[in-house]
């Protein structure tokens, strides 16, 4: 059960920690300080519902369907390595920095809304989410423990968006700053794929 949950906190939070739109949004929100913790709090509990709900509804697909973790394996292997390879390639070239300036504070209510259309409105959270760490999950010996720690994970990741974000802004506002983190991100995909294909994540548990 240990390890079920060792294993969701550690592929959930790689995945996790991919910088998408949502977790963008979030830092971004955290470098304003504008209603960061809100948003940070919607996006842990929309994780945790998406995860659990693939999670178990995967388990009665793999159920009726042999050959469905094999292809979801690969599946899981081939999104890895794209989204490593988008990070190594900004890492390689740089971005912007985040823009601190803003137009005004909003509401919280329409903070929430927004936060709510990036996690929504984002296929890779569904890839991820419904999809790819199920796949994980569903090779599991115990599935509450892996949704626990993928959960933990989120709840984890979010946190440390929204404080260290604020803290740090100053910092979080260089580009520089962004390659150093596009270049972890790369690193830790490449590797969670390389681990996927190996089928060791599975063995695991």
């Amino acid at each position: 059960m240990l390890e079920s949950y060792l294993i969701g906190l550690v592929v959930s939070g790689g995945i996790i920690v991919a910088i998408g739109a949502q977790n963008a949004y979030v830092l971004g929100l955290a470098v304003r300080r504008e209603h960061h913790w809100w948003s940070a709090g919607l996006c842990m509990g929309t994780d945790l519902l998406l995860v659990a709900a693939g999670m178990f509804g995967m388990s009665a697909v793999l159920l009726t369907v042999p050959g469905a973790l094999e292809a979801l394996r690969w599946l899981g292997v081939a999104f890895l390595g794209w989204l490593a390879a988008q990070a190594l390639y900004r890492a390689g070239t740089g971005r912007g920095g985040l823009e601190t300036g803003g137009g005004g504070e909003r509401g919280r209510g329409r903070v929430l809304l927004a936060t709510l259309a990036v996690t929504v409105l984002n296929p890779q959270v569904y890839l991820d989410t419904l999809l790819l760490i199920p796949s994980v999950g569903a090779q599991q010996e115990s599935a509450a423990a892996f949704v626990a720690g993928a959960g933990s994970a989120s709840v984890l990741w979010f946190s440390l968006l929204a404080w260290g974000g604020a803290l740090l802004s100053p910092w979080l506002s260089r580009p520089g700053a962004w390659r150093a983190i596009d270049g972890a991100i790369g690193l830790m995909m490449a590797g969670i794929a390389a681990q996927l294909a190996g089928g060791s994540l599975g063995g695991l548990a």
